[in-house]
């Protein structure tokens, strides 16, 4: 019966750590996605600071100030009410 007990710790083992793995995997992910709405907004926020006025759109952002998104992996909700307005900016991670 001892020798069933070291397979069954080793395949309980592998189970915790892809648990743990996953877990890792998640936090990482919110963490890029919180980045990614930081950056956007600091953009904003320059681009304002320089020009007196938000920018008028995403690409407006990314030409005149070097800001990338992955597309493939994000999608940028950017609703903008006045130039003077902070826009109200939403980034969703896509399902693979």
């Amino acid at each position: 019966m001892g020798w069933l007990a070291l397979p069954v710790g080793i395949v309980l083992a592998l189970v915790l750590f892809a648990g743990a793995l996953d877990s890792l995997t998640v936090g990482r992910s919110a963490e890029d996605l919180r980045q990614l709405e930081e950056a956007l907004r600091r953009g904003c926020v320059s681009c304002y600071a320089v020009e007196g006025r938000y920018p008028p759109d995403l690409e407006y952002l990314k030409e005149h100030y070097g800001l990338q998104v992955d597309e493939e992996r994000y999608t940028v909700a950017y609703d903008i009410f006045a130039p003077n307005l902070m826009p109200d900016i939403t980034v969703l991670e896509r399902k693979p």
